[in-house]
């Protein structure tokens, strides 16, 4: 077997793709013990592999490097791309899981994405040959890209990664959060959002709805700000870029109306539903003194949606 590392050495060696995580129950219908403990992934070389100690140093420090999964999790994380003489692009990657017991896993369809999370490619593979994974372990693994399996003429080098699509019957609906949100929003509220979007029923496959949070007109600024969450139901990200949006409150009456613009856009990614404020300043404003005890915000000519 070539070296996977015979460029590098140890002071340049880093993790260039990122990763992706599902949860056992939706990949393989089974979990372990549930736990609130992170869990650290130990290092787990094919038995068939025969690599120098320079490949094996790599991989050892590079699994060090990879941040502890949540229990019942399984995992791709990029290590790095190499584009061969054919055309074909090897991803190498650890396969990684917080199952505290032996898996096998079987076929998987494993998409390519870019860092915006656009898919560039798609391909089935057969991972029972990666053989019988020890408890809580990584193992570094490689998924050829041929031409026919990408969408794109090029891949970039650093920041891709590798994910399990999962059936849309068996991949839950979730909370995603924008990096602005998961600074400024207390641990402690980002949970109580979860269990929101846990509890609610999930919109229709491929349809994309809007459900009110919250609604608060402040007097001093003569504002409204309703917070709604963005909910993508279909199987592909999307990125807003241009809102309408008008809010009708207790007594049907509409009490705001206007366009946002997105900037930077808000992506949305496939089967979950982001959070996002909208303030309709004084000029957006339409009645005084409205009712917020039940209101509805919605793009026009699209559903309503209660808050």
């Amino acid at each position: 077997m070539l070296p996977f590392f015979n460029k590098k050495n140890k002071d340049e060696l880093e993790l260039e793709g990122s990763e992706s995580s599902v949860s056992s129950e939706e990949m393989l219908q089974e979990s372990g013990e549930s736990s609130e403990e992170s869990v650290e992934t130990e290092l787990s070389i094919h038995p068939s592999w025969n690599l120098p100690e320079e490949d094996i140093y790599a991989f050892r420090f590079l699994n060090m490097e990879c941040e502890p999964l949540k229990p019942n999790q399984l995992s791709l994380y990029g290590i790095n791309v190499d584009k061969q003489e054919d055309g074909t692009f090897n991803f190498n990657a650890f396969v990684r899981h917080s199952i505290n017991k032996k898996i096998k896993l079987e076929n998987a369809v494993i998409v390519l994405l870019d860092t915006d999370d656009s898919i560039l490619g798609r391909k089935e593979f057969d991972l029972s040959k990666l053989g019988e994974m020890p408890p809580n372990s990584s193992r570094p693994w490689t998924f050829p890209f041929t031409a026919k399996d990408l969408f794109a003429d090029s891949v970039p080098q650093k920041g891709w990664k590798l994910a399990f699509q999962l059936k849309p019957s068996s991949r839950k609906h979730s909370l995603e959060l924008t990096d602005s949100w998961k600074r400024s929003l207390a641990v402690e509220e980002q949970k109580k959002l979860e269990n929101v979007v846990d509890n609610m029923e999930p919109p229709k496959h491929g349809e994309v709805n809007f459900l009110g949070l919250k609604a608060t007109l402040l007097d001093e600024q003569q504002e409204l700000h309703v917070t709604l969450l963005v909910r993508n139901g279909g199987e592909k990200n999307i990125n807003l870029e241009q809102l309408p949006l008008q809010v009708e409150d207790a007594e049907g009456d509409i009490i705001a109306k206007g366009g946002f613009k997105m900037d930077p856009k808000l992506h949305v990614k496939a089967n979950t539903s982001t959070p996002w404020n909208f303030v309709f300043p004084q000029a957006m404003l339409l009645k005084d003194n409205p009712d917020l005890s039940r209101w509805k915000a919605y793009p026009p000519n699209r559903q309503k949606t209660n808050g």
